[in-house]
């Protein structure tokens, strides 16, 4: 036993000695590199997820689970920021089919105007409003549009694919629209159509229907007498078509703010081929666990990290929206109004560069993509500014009252419009009026002796104002769009500028 001991020791020396010559040399190399401390990493770094340590760069197992609970948790964080648009698109689509309109066979109508109950980013109360949903899947689907319209065709990311009505093709003369699948190999007929090749199966359509001389039955009509939609199939002889009155029915079409979304996002991804988006995103959602052709299965600590990561998420989106800290969002330097198209790209870019944050903003609050909406010309199209704050700063409550001013003349070749939105839903506000807002078209609207318009925002009608209200409630906070239809030259020249709300005691 005594031996064995000492033959130990004996060993532990000897491989001692050996061992020496061989740290000398490691850390006295013959060809000895300059490096730069700043490619180094120190044994231990304090950093916002802790402690990090390592042993010569190599991080100890602590340290390898917390970066990687850090990769899944950022990804997570920006999925949701890149993926929104795609969400959006899907729960517009889910919520219109659970209120009755199929997709690729029925058309939605507002009939008589939307209100707050039906839930939509930015909705309109102003004009009536057309929505279908197209899947391609199975094949070209033909969408007959009537004369005189407005809106755009986006596809499942919400990428721009077409005008239709006044901006499209068809010139506002109406006419038949052919969408045709990613790869589709098979004929197509040579005449008669628009084509529109989409790059997704999942297409959304709508338009406005505009409401003349206060006839809301007529622009409805004139929809119901012309627009179609069936596959191409049956383009011999095309169903019946189906019509929904969406008017004052309670649906959702706002993606979720919870881990829902990445649910909503993993459809989106099992349904259109594999190819139809960027590379870099159908990455991001693979990397967290969101993949084409496998189950969306996240285990519990996976799926507490994407629970906190949509939150975060979510709060950086709001604080993108409410609090934008990119000085282009200003429509004017000395007015709180904004534009949620930064530099007038619809597609948010900018000298190569893709506007992160100019796309967050807009797909957090907006629905639909067109390059109409940002690079109206003047007299056509549309302008749109929004406003969170008051003329202070502070944010728009339900329960205060404010005043606003649109100098005279106002440039518009046809009429604008106030709506008011929930801060929570982004939807439109509910209250006890049921447009939500006011526009240039109402009769009873009452102008300054100088020609300009002042309009009341607050719980209760100023005496003698009730014409000029829009309500809003105590406890809500609240935003709104203003919109310009036909906007004329002093819009775009900024000569004109529309006041900022004025708090009134």
């Amino acid at each position: 036993m005594i031996a064995t001991k000492k033959m130990g020791l004996m060993a532990g020396a000897l491989a001692l000695t050996l061992w020496m010559p061989v740290a000398k040399a490691q850390t006295e190399p013959k060809f000895p590199a300059k490096i730069p401390p700043y490619i180094m990493t120190p044994d231990t770094v304090e950093t916002r997820i802790g402690t990090l340590k390592f042993f010569d760069g190599q991080p100890d197992p602590e340290t390898v689970k917390k970066a990687y609970d850090n990769l899944d948790y950022v990804r997570g964080v920006e999925a949701f920021l890149s993926g929104m648009p795609a969400a959006s698109v899907y729960a517009l689509c889910e919520g219109i089919s659970g209120a009755g309109v199929k997709r690729n066979s029925g058309i939605g109508i507002m009939e008589n105007l939307m209100d707050a109950r039906s839930v939509f980013l930015t909705g309109n109360s102003t004009t009536v409003y057309v929505l279908m949903c197209l899947d391609l899947k199975d094949g070209p689907v033909v969408v007959e549009v009537p004369p005189g319209v407005l809106g755009p065709a986006d596809d499942a990311f919400f990428r721009w694919v077409t005008d239709v009505g006044l901006t499209g093709p068809d010139q506002g003369k109406g006419g038949k629209y052919l969408f045709v699948p990613p790869g589709y190999a098979g004929k197509l007929p040579s005449t008669g159509y628009f084509v529109a090749k989409s790059p997704t199966y999942g297409n959304l359509l709508f338009y406005r229907a505009f409401v003349k001389d206060d006839n809301i039955a007529a622009a409805s009509n004139g929809v119901r007498a012309k627009a179609r939609i069936y596959p191409l199939s049956a383009a011999n002889s095309p169903p019946q078509q189906a019509f929904v009155d969406l008017s004052g029915k309670q649906f959702n079409t706002v993606h979720a703010n919870t881990f829902h979304f990445y649910e909503e996002i993993n459809e989106v991804i099992q349904h259109e081929p594999g190819d139809a988006f960027d590379p870099e995103i159908v990455g991001l959602f693979a990397s967290i666990g969101i993949k084409k052709g496998k189950p969306f299965a996240p285990d519990a600590r996976m799926k507490g990290t994407l629970t906190d990561a949509v939150a975060v998420a979510n709060a950086t989106a709001r604080a993108i929206g409410f609090a934008p800290r990119d000085e282009r969002v200003k429509f004017y330097p000395d007015r709180q109004w904004g534009t949620g198209f930064v530099g007038g790209s619809y597609a948010f870019l900018n000298n190569g560069e893709r506007m992160l944050d100019a796309r967050t903003l807009f797909h957090y609050f907006a629905t639909g993509i067109t390059p109409a909406m940002a690079f109206a010309k003047p007299g056509s199209g549309s302008a749109y500014a929004f406003a969170t704050r008051d003329a202070k700063g502070d944010y728009l409550e339900g329960g205060k009252n404010y005043k606003i001013t649109l100098p005279a003349p106002i440039p518009v070749a046809q009429f604008w419009s106030f709506v008011v939105y929930d801060g929570q839903s982004r939807s439109m506000l509910e209250t006890d009026q049921k447009l939500a807002g006011l526009d240039s078209n109402q009769k009873n609207l009452k102008k300054n002796a100088d020609g300009s318009v002042t309009v009341w925002f607050g719980p209760k009608a100023p005496a003698g104002q009730e014409a000029n209200w829009v309500q809003t409630m105590p406890g809500k906070g609240w935003n709104t769009l203003l919109r310009l239809y036909g906007p004329l030259e002093p819009w775009f020249n900024k000569t004109w500028k529309p006041g900022d709300f004025e708090l009134v005691n």
